[in-house]
């Protein structure tokens, strides 16, 4: 992904970066509105990586539950009417573009890693391969589509009318581009595979379809500066946001064992990034407001 892309991000060089583990924490499950010690956490799918948080929190004191919930736009609406208290599953664009176009309040509390966004093909073995009029499906979001489209820009299969910050259906050049989009839902990308020239799919769902990492033809940076963006969180509303168990809890992933247990899962493909939670709102709100400017 190209960073002139996400001006925003020029405001942000004073983000950190950090690769590595942070060192273990003995503290008991914080006071706060949460002081029980009880946190049910809203995802979409659970992996190793939930269940190596989970127990770190035992030992803290603090009772994990999870609540696995079937596609992308259920966990924000939950969060927002109490049914959980954070979720674990969405990065800066999608939250910043929930907010907006539902009119929420849902806040970062802390991240996760970067994923990277890759194309997967079950028909050729490269980019150069693809031909003309090929059908790609792509993520039917508006966030994950045009990180899609970025992607596939990047790989010279697609070109765009504009240079935009969050490019649509709509911005494609057909016929200039080499190949057609396809968007679905972000599970259909997968089962799309054998019927489409290639799939533009989320990392979340290649470990569900056995699919190797390494087997992409094309991907997005995750450690390139205009990839910060698409740090994953976790959040929660407002009033909960400064609950000091949900700040445990999200601190929690960012030591070793969890760590490990998300590299092993991705197939080394995570990359963590811990920011601070004022880092994380402030660049939340910018990109919701880029994303009100990009459609006045």
């Amino acid at each position: 992904m190209r960073s002139q892309r996400l001006p925003l991000l020029a405001l942000t060089t004073t983000l950190g970066l950090t690769l590595t583990a942070c060192g273990g924490s003995t503290e008991q499950a914080g006071e706060g509105a949460l002081a029980d010690g009880k946190v049910s956490i809203g995802v979409v799918g659970t992996d190793p990586t939930h269940e190596a948080l989970k127990t770190l929190a035992e030992e803290q004191g603090i009772t994990v539950e999870y609540v696995d919930f079937s596609d992308y736009n259920q966990p924000n609406p939950a969060t927002e009417s109490g049914d959980v208290d954070m979720t674990w599953f969405q990065h800066i664009p999608f939250l910043a573009d929930y907010n907006n176009s539902a009119g929420g309040s849902i806040t970062p509390i802390g991240s996760t890693s970067i994923y990277p966004l890759g194309l997967y093909s079950n028909e050729y073995d490269s980019v150069e391969q693809f031909q003309e009029g090929d059908e790609i499906a792509v993520p039917n979001d508006a966030v994950n589509l045009s990180r899609a489209l970025l992607v596939l820009e990047s790989a010279g299969l697609v070109e765009l009318k504009n240079d935009t910050l969050i490019p649509s259906e709509l911005d494609v050049d057909t016929e200039a581009s080499t190949v057609r989009v396809t968007p679905v839902s972000a599970e259909q990308t997968v089962l799309s595979l054998d019927s489409v020239a290639g799939s533009i799919i989320n990392n979340d769902f290649l470990s569900r379809a056995d699919i190797d990492p390494e087997s992409a033809l094309a991907q997005d940076d995750p450690e390139s500066e205009g990839s910060r963006v698409y740090v994953n969180l976790f959040t929660t509303t407002e009033e909960l946001a400064d609950d000091e168990t949900l700040k445990q809890v999200a601190d929690l992933y960012h030591e070793q064992p969890v760590v490990d247990a998300e590299l092993e899962e991705t197939r080394g493909t995570a990359v963590p990034l811990q920011l601070e939670q004022e880092e994380l709102r402030e660049l939340t709100e910018r990109y919701q407001q880029e994303l009100k400017d990009q459609q006045q």
